[in-house]
C-alpha cells in the first residue's frame, strides 16, 4: 500500500501515467483494451444483460495464443422447476464458430490474439496463418432472448483464397417436467453460410445467434447488425447522461462502465420491469437490499426510463405485503413477482426499503410517484419503530449478509438506514404537504435514534474508538462505515482510521470482518462514499483510485464485484450502482431535500483542479454541476438547461442549498 500511495502521487504529478502492472489500458474511445502478449495466458469472465437474456462470457487466451469462449446463458423469464430464486433456464454453450470455417479446404490455423476490447460489447481481434485476420464482436440482444455474435474474416495476402462457411443449426429441447411452461427450445444458428472467394483486402462477415423459446414460439428472424446497432445505441444513451469529468481518467472510465452494468440488468417479466443482481443466480426477482436500497436511489440521476420504472415497480411489489399487523416484509420477491423468499428472517428489510424509497422519491422529483410511495415509506418507518429494543435501536433477526457473519440482536447497519429514512421522510413529507405533527414526530425520532445509536454501538474495538457492529462485537467490521453515509460523523476520525487499517483494508478492499479472508465490495463502496462525505477527501481519493484501478484495469474487469470467495467475484449489477453513488453522494455530496431541491457539499481532491457532473437527470429536469479550484476555496456552478441557477465561491466543506 505504501508503494501504491507513492505511485498515486506520481500519477497526478505527471498528469497521466502508464501503469505497467495493469493488464488492461483505457483506449481513446473510452473502452478498455488488453494488448495480448505472446505466452501470456489469462482467463476472466464478464456478465452482460438485456431485457430477455443475460450471458456470462467466460473467456481467455491460452499459452499458445488462441482465444477460448464459454457462454453461460440465462433466460430469466423461462422458468424452471422448482420455481424458486434461481429457477431461470440456464445453459453453457461452447460453440467454437471459427473452427467451423475452412479456407482452401483447411481449418483456420495458429491463432494469435492481438487484443480484446470491452466497451459495452466484447471485441476480439486475432491473426491466423495464411494472411487471415478475424474480428469477433460478442453481446446480448437489447430486447430479445438471444446472445449475438458478429465475425469479420479479412484476407491480406496476394493469392485469392476460397472460404467456406457451413449452414449450421442446433436445437435442444428441455425436459418438460423441468419447466414451468413445459419444454423449452434452445437454438444456436450460424448465419451467412456459403462459399466465396476472397482477394487481398476483402472481407466476409458471418454471424452466430444463441436463443431460447417456448415450444409454441417460432424462431426469430435475426438481424445481428441491427441488434449490434441497438446495443451500441443503448450504451451511448447511458454514456450521454450523468457524465463525470475529472483529471483522473481511471475514475472517469470506471464510472462510465458502472453506469452500463447498473442499468443493463433489468428484465422484462410478468411482474413488470425487474432489476436483477445477475451472477447466474438472481433474475426476475428483487431484493430489499440490492434493488430497494442500493441501486434504485441512483436511477433518477441517470434518468434512464426503464431504470426509474423498474425502481417504482420494485417498491410496488414490496408494498403488496404491507399489513395492519406489521408482520415483516419479505426480503425478496421472486419468480417474476409470483413468490417470495424470506429465508433469513427480518434482515432489516423495512429499513432498507424506507431508506431507498424515500431517497428515490426525492431525487425522482415526481409528485405523483412520491404520493404513491408515501404509504410504503410510512409503513416501513412504523415497522422499524415497533422493532426498537429497550435501548432504542432497531432489532432484527439478521442483516443483509444473512447469517454469514454474526449480527447480534440489533446491528449498526439497520439503525443507520432507519435514521436516514426518517430524515428523508421529513424532507419528502414537507414537499407533499403532509401534517406537520407527523413530520415533527419523525424528526424527534431521528434525533432520539441518533443518541441511542451512539450509546448502544459506540465504543472501542481493537483499539479504535469507533462502533461495535452489534452488542458484544469485539472485532472490526466493514459496516462500521454506515453512519458516515447518513451524515453521522461523531466518530469519523477513528472510524476512517479503522477502515483503512491493516485489520480491514486489503488489496481487494475491505474485509467483512478483521481476521477473515472474505470481502464483499458493497461495504467497500459504502465506505468510500462515507469517507468522502465526512470530509476525509484525500484519504478517500487515494483508496478510490486504487480500488478503481484494480477493478477496471486489473485481472478481473471491468466492474465492481459481489464477493470472494463466495460467487467467485460475480459482476452483480447493484454494486455498480453503489460505485456511481460514491461520486454522486460522496464526492459531490448531493443530498435531496425536496422534489426540486438538494444540498451540495463538493469534495474536490487536492490534486484536482476541477470536477464536473454533467447531464444529471434528477428532480425532473436536466442540469450540471461544475466545481473548480478558486484560490483557497472552490467555485461551484449549477446550470439547469443552459441557465445558471446557482454560482458561488465556497470554502472546502461548505454546504450549498440549491433549488432547481
Amino acid at each position: 500500500m505504501r508503494l501504491y500511495l507513492l505511485l498515486f502521487g506520481l500519477y497526478f504529478l505527471a498528469g497521466e501515467m502508464s501503469w505497467a502492472e495493469n493488464r488492461w489500458k483505457i483506449n481513446p474511445q473510452g473502452g478498455i483494451t488488453w494488448q495480448v502478449k505472446l505466452q501470456e495466458p489469462h482467463n476472466d469472465h464478464i456478465e452482460m444483460s438485456g431485457l430477455k437474456v443475460s450471458v456470462v462470457f467466460r473467456y481467455g487466451v491460452t499459452a499458445e495464443g488462441s482465444f477460448w469462449l464459454d457462454r453461460s446463458m440465462v433466460w430469466p423469464t423461462l422458468r424452471t422447476v422448482p420455481n424458486n430464486t434461481h429457477a431461470s433456464l440456464m445453459r453453457h454453450i461452447a460453440w467454437d464458430v471459427p473452427a467451423m470455417v475452412t479456407v482452401n479446404g483447411h481449418a483456420l490455423r495458429n491463432e494469435q490474439v492481438r487484443n480484446i476490447t470491452l466497451d459495452g460489447v466484447m471485441t476480439v481481434e486475432s491473426d491466423y496463418s495464411g494472411g487471415l485476420t478475424l474480428k469477433r464482436i460478442l453481446f446480448p440482444s437489447v430486447d430479445k432472448s438471444a446472445c449475438c455474435e458478429k465475425y469479420v474474416l479479412t484476407y491480406t495476402e496476394a493469392r485469392p483464397v476460397t472460404v467456406e462457411i457451413p449452414q449450421v443449426r442446433s436445437e435442444a429441447v428441455t425436459d418438460a417436467s423441468q419447466g414451468v411452461d413445459g419444454s423449452y427450445r434452445i437454438v444456436s444458428v450460424l448465419q451467412g453460410n456459403g462459399t466465396r472467394m476472397l482477394k487481398q483486402g476483402e472481407q466476409c462477415t458471418f454471424y452466430a445467434v444463441h436463443a431460447a423459446y417456448r415450444m409454441e414460439e417460432e424462431d426469430g428472424e435475426w438481424d445481428v447488425e441491427g441488434e449490434l446497432a441497438a446495443r451500441r445505441d443503448l450504451v451511448a444513451e447511458w454514456q450521454e447522461h450523468l457524465v463525470f469529468e475529472t483529471p483522473d481518467s481511471v475514475v472517469n472510465t470506471m464510472f462510465a462502465f458502472a453506469k452500463v452494468r447498473a442499468a443493463e440488468s433489468i428484465f422484462e417479466t410478468k411482474g413488470g420491469l425487474l432489476h436483477g443482481p445477475g451472477g447466474e443466480s438472481y433474475y426476475a426477482a428483487i431484493w430489499a437490499n440490492d434493488q430497494a436500497e442500493y441501486v434504485n436511489p441512483f436511477f433518477p440521476y441517470l434518468g434512464y426510463e426503464k431504470g426509474n420504472r423498474s425502481a417504482l415497480c420494485a417498491y410496488g411489489h414490496f408494498a403488496r405485503f404491507m399489513n395492519p399487523s406489521y408482520r415483516r416484509l419479505p426480503s425478496s420477491i421472486i419468480a417474476e413477482g409470483e413468490d417470495i423468499w424470506d429465508g433469513a428472517g427480518d434482515r432489516g428489510d423495512a429499513a432498507m426499503i424506507a431508506y431507498g424509497a424515500a431517497r428515490y422519491a426525492l431525487a425522482r422529483g415526481d409528485k405523483a410517484e412520491a404520493l404513491e410511495l408515501w404509504p410504503l415509506i410510512e409503513w416501513c418507518l412504523e415497522y422499524c419503530r415497533r422493532q426498537l429494543n429497550k435501548e432504542g435501536v432497531v432489532a432484527s433477526d439478521s442483516d443483509e449478509l444473512e447469517y454469514r457473519f454474526p449480527a447480534g440482536e440489533a446491528n449498526l447497519c439497520t439503525s443507520s438506514l432507519y435514521y436516514d429514512a426518517l430524515c428523508s421522510a421529513v424532507y419528502l413529507g414537507k414537499a407533499l404537504g403532509k401534517p406537520v405533527r407527523e413530520l415533527v414526530l419523525y424528526s424527534r425520532q431521528a434525533k432520539e435514534l441518533r443518541r441511542n445509536m451512539e450509546n448502544y454501538f459506540g465504543g472501542e474495538v481493537e483499539g479504535f474508538q469507533t462502533y461495535c457492529y452489534y452488542k458484544g462485537n469485539d472485532c472490526l467490521r466493514s459496516w462500521i462505515c454506515m453512519p458516515l453515509t447518513v451524515g453521522i460523523y461523531d466518530r469519523k476520525e477513528a472510524t476512517v482510521a479503522a477502515l483503512f487499517s491493516p485489520r480491514l483494508w486489503t488489496e481487494n478492499g475491505l474485509l467483512t470482518q478483521s481476521g477473515s479472508s472474505t470481502f464483499w465490495d458493497r461495504s467497500t463502496l459504502y465506505a468510500l462514499r462515507g469517507v468522502f462525505a465526512c470530509g476525509e477527501t484525500e484519504k478517500a481519493m487515494e483508496y478510490l483510485h486504487y480500488y478503481s484501478t484494480q477493478r477496471l484495469l486489473g485481472e478481473h474487469v471491468p466492474y465492481a464485484v459481489e464477493a470472494w470467495p463466495e460467487g467467485n467475484q460475480r459482476h452483480l449489477s447493484a454494486e455498480s450502482g453503489l460505485y456511481c453513488r460514491i461520486i454522486v453522494e460522496g464526492m459531490l455530496g448531493i443530498r435531496p431535500t425536496g422534489l426540486d431541491s438538494f444540498e451540495l457539499t463538493p469534495r474536490l481532491p487536492r490534486l484536482w483542479d476541477y470536477m464536473n457532473l454533467r447531464h444529471i437527470r434528477a428532480f425532473g429536469t436536466t442540469w450540471d454541476i461544475f466545481v473548480s479550484r478558486a484560490g483557497n476555496g472552490l467555485k461551484v456552478k449549477v446550470v439547469k438547461e443552459g441557465k445558471v441557477v446557482r454560482q458561488q465561491k465556497i470554502h472546502e466543506g461548505d454546504c450549498l442549498r440549491v433549488r432547481l
